[in-house]
């Protein structure tokens, strides 16, 4: 069995589709893929320039290896433009997207590469540059940031055995969204399958912040809880699950999970899930292995490195 996910989009804010939820006729889907084993997921918006960009997790079986690909729509939902904005050499998902003040950074999960790292767009949508220093020594998952009461928190799971990554929720906050990232005492603050990982943007409605979190008790990414914070500062924590959302018939074919809830003001995303089986899988996983061996499963660009800093020679030989 393999896992197949659809990933769309609705032309209203991300607090709008939360109180009521979307609807099938209003969902703009993102292109699928007939020839099968390749899905995108993880759907994250922003309005620029007339346009709707979404970023996803464009994820092909036969490399096992995730990318961050856009998809660009214009103002009568057309598809105006298509490809990839960010690869490395290990597996990329979960474009979070962040402003900060003029500056836009992308999130992304890469967990694989041991630390969590930050990029800043140098042109949207398709360059980005990652930059120097990780903002956490530790390889956070589906790390979902906002700016409240005068800080910046993350909320993240971490890696580890007994699927750890689907079962605890951590939060971490600091003044700059480069960090130092402070880990609050009281984490993990959730347990459990059903609330121990994030699957969306955090926003704030009716005075509260709201966390968008994957329910994995049956299945991975089976639907989406919505947990309103409580209590959120340096010392303590408190969270209610509020609704749920789930696959049901809003797509035919994909009622099998739904694990992103993201967007804005004036764009959301949504993912379901169809859970497959194909006389195709030993195949595809026959090429999978081969690739490996030939070295093919590599990315076909890698993010921007900022440039070294350049030393007077003078500083060179005194440090020799």
């Amino acid at each position: 069995m393999f896992d197949l996910w659809r990933s769309g989009f609705v032309r209203r804010s991300l607090t709008s589709v939360a109180a009521s939820g979307p609807t099938a006729d209003e969902i703009v889907w993102l292109p699928d893929d007939p020839a099968g084993f390749r899905y995108v997921a993880d759907p994250f918006a922003i309005l620029r320039d007339g346009r709707v960009t979404v970023f996803v997790e464009a994820f092909d079986y036969r490399t096992r290896r995730g990318e961050i690909h856009y998809f660009q729509y214009d103002e009568g939902d057309r598809l105006v433009g298509q490809g990839q904005a960010l690869a490395e050499p290990f597996h990329l998902s979960y474009p979070c997207l962040i402003a900060d003040g003029d500056d836009l950074y992308m999130l992304p999960e890469g967990h694989k590469s041991g630390s969590l790292n930050l990029y800043r767009c140098v042109r949207f949508p398709d360059r980005w540059e990652r930059l120097p220093e990780s903002i956490m020594p530790v390889p956070a998952i589906d790390a979902s940031v906002v700016r409240h009461g005068g800080r910046w928190w993350m909320f993240h799971a971490l890696p580890g055995p007994g699927d750890r990554a689907m079962r605890e929720l951590h939060v971490a906050h600091a003044d700059a969204l480069t960090g130092p990232w402070t880990s609050h005492p009281a984490n993990p603050v959730a347990s459990g399958f059903d609330q121990g990982r994030p699957g969306g943007t955090v926003f704030e409605a009716d005075g509260h912040l709201h966390l968008p979190i994957q329910d994995c008790a049956h299945t991975y990414g089976g639907a989406i809880n919505l947990m309103r914070i409580d209590t959120l500062t340096p010392e303590a924590f408190g969270a209610t699950v509020v609704k749920r959302f789930e696959p049901g018939d809003i797509l035919t074919g994909y009622g099998d999970g739904l694990h992103t809830l993201s967007g804005d003001d004036t764009v959301a995303c949504i993912d379901v899930k169809s859970i497959r089986t194909s006389p195709a899988e030993r195949w595809i996983k026959a090429q999978f292995k081969v690739r490996r061996l030939l070295g093919l499963n590599r990315p076909g660009r890698t993010a921007l490195r900022p440039p070294r800093p350049k030393f007077p020679s003078s500083l060179v030989a005194g440090a020799a």
